[in-house]
């Protein structure tokens, strides 16, 4: 066990949350609750922080793996990943971005809740402002992230994203099409000093997945 500060719950699931991890607030509950995992998938669950989309992703997939460069959410999402009785289908990897994951590994679902506010260079050097600094113009992880992702995408997967208004909704938009992405925004949600917080799906030359197929199933506190 580990000391935490703070319970989470979230419809019947639980989550301890230490004190140096990301507590999940409207942005974690804005994909949880528009989050379809068809039985059977393999899930990405980037930037995990306490691993609270991974453990309901869990729920249908046949494997999530779970990434995040500071080692307390690690430590804090295996946890939380046992309590909520997922933990045998769940992997927990630290690390940057996609800079663990083996070349090759593509994944049907990718959901990523990044560090998207502008920041001060003198932020994000603690591992809880890394959960929420994204540099000068709240891009600097979004960017990376969208050079990558497609990489570690099977053909007919999707990307879940969230970002803000302040980070230039636009031009992720713009990064996912040209790509060959069909790109929707699902949500927007007005939040105090984050202007809009949007969540963005993007499929991989597929259609939409924001209508749940039958196998699927949608989690809703």
């Amino acid at each position: 066990m580990f000391s935490q500060t703070k319970t989470v719950f979230f419809d019947r699931y639980v989550f301890h949350i230490l004190e140096d991890v990301y507590e999940p607030a409207e942005d974690s509950f804005m994909i949880a609750e528009n989050l379809f995992v068809n039985k059977g998938e393999k899930v990405l669950d980037m930037g995990t922080g306490c691993g609270i989309l991974g453990v309901i992703a869990a729920e249908k997939a046949s494997s999530v793996l779970s990434v995040d460069i500071n080692p307390n959410a690690v430590r804090c999402a295996k946890e939380n990943a046992k309590i909520n009785g997922v933990a045998e289908k769940m992997s927990f990897i630290h690390g940057d971005l996609f800079s663990p994951i083996r070349a090759g590994v593509k994944f049907d679902l990718i959901m990523f809740n990044p560090p998207y506010l502008p920041s001060e260079p003198s932020e994000g050097r603690e591992w809880i402002e890394m959960a929420w600094a994204g540099g000068l113009n709240g891009r600097a992880v979004i960017d990376r992230f969208l050079r990558e992702v497609q990489d570690y995408l099977k053909i007919g997967g999707r990307v879940l994203l969230v970002q803000s208004t302040l980070a230039d909704v636009d031009k992720t938009l713009k990064i996912l099409e040209e790509k060959g992405f069909r790109v929707r925004i699902v949500e927007k949600r007005n939040l105090p000093f984050f202007e809009v917080t949007v969540l963005i799906e993007a499929s991989n030359n597929a259609a939409s997945s924001c209508s749940a197929p039958e196998n699927s199933e949608r989690y809703i506190p």
